[in-house]
């Protein structure tokens, strides 16, 4: 019997290079989920369970989650809400530990936060209740041996504001986010949105979701990225200016319950 398509393992894609402003010697390997966005039918628990089952039997030195894991869509039967879903997450396990940032949508169907213009967001608490900690404009130092380095993660940059057209407006905190690094190791930036890479962060790497690779792709043009840069970051590695940013195709959908030409994927990131 075959498996139907939500039930097969998905597509890993690796990506593997050593950063700029990298310190030689360390190697990492990161294991990237993101933009779960869990709905019925097509992302149930059952289903976001296979996921962390696959993500855990990867290596990862490091699991990333992106963002998005709530589901503000139409195109969906149920809604599967945060406190499901975090028991499956607490599932994640990695040596160097389990991080994440809150994209767009896990503001957007958060009304109490959206109206107070602030967090914490509900995903936010629950997630602390799991020990699973949400890096909202904060770093932390890590150590690979004796090679330290430095995990940040960015707000999203689009908690705010009108969902089509109109200005934008995040809880990102750039300046305030990089201060917290104190020495010249290296800095992983985690940014749901890769927009910022635009802003030439002095980091080693940018690594975000957010695009979906643009869900529909069709000899590399997609109808819509939800980027003020078009099909500039929409997907994969990018390197510019001796900088780099790998964009996650993610997990699960938004919008439209499909993808051509651009499968859902969990990306790993081998460093160094």
């Amino acid at each position: 019997m075959s498996l139907a398509p939500e039930d097969r393992p998905l597509r890993v894609k690796t990506w593997a290079f050593t950063p700029a402003r990298w310190t030689p010697g360390l190697k990492l390997r990161l294991v990237v989920v993101a933009d779960v966005h869990g709905a019925r039918p097509l992302m149930p628990p059952a289903r976001i369970r296979r996921i962390v089952d696959q993500a855990n039997g990867l290596g990862g030195d490091m699991i990333l989650l992106l963002g998005d894991y709530r589901a503000s869509h139409i195109m969906q039967s149920a809604a599967v809400s945060i406190e499901e879903m975090t028991p499956i997450f607490a599932g994640l396990r990695a040596p160097m530990g389990v991080w994440s940032v809150l994209g767009n949508h896990d503001w957007w169907d958060d009304k109490r936060a959206q109206l107070r213009r602030t967090g914490p967001t509900e995903t936010e608490k629950v997630f602390a209740e799991y020990g699973i900690p949400v890096l909202e404009n904060q770093a932390v130092r890590l150590s690979q041996g004796d090679r330290p380095f430095w995990l940040a993660g960015l707000g999203s940059q689009w908690a705010f504001g009108p969902k089509r057209g109109g200005v934008k407006q995040g809880t990102d905190d750039l300046p305030g986010t990089l201060s917290q690094v104190s020495d010249d190791a290296p800095v992983i930036l985690m940014a749901h949105e890769p927009d910022i890479f635009a802003q030439k962060p002095p980091v080693s790497l940018v690594v975000s979701g957010h695009t979906h690779g643009g869900q529909i792709r069709l000899f590399g043009w997609t109808p819509h990225v939800p980027s003020a840069y078009g099909t500039r970051y929409a997907y994969g590695h990018v390197a510019e200016d001796g900088r780099d940013l790998v964009v996650s195709a993610g997990v699960g959908n938004s919008g439209l319950p499909v993808r051509v030409g651009m499968p859902a994927e969990i990306t790993v990131i081998e460093l160094g």
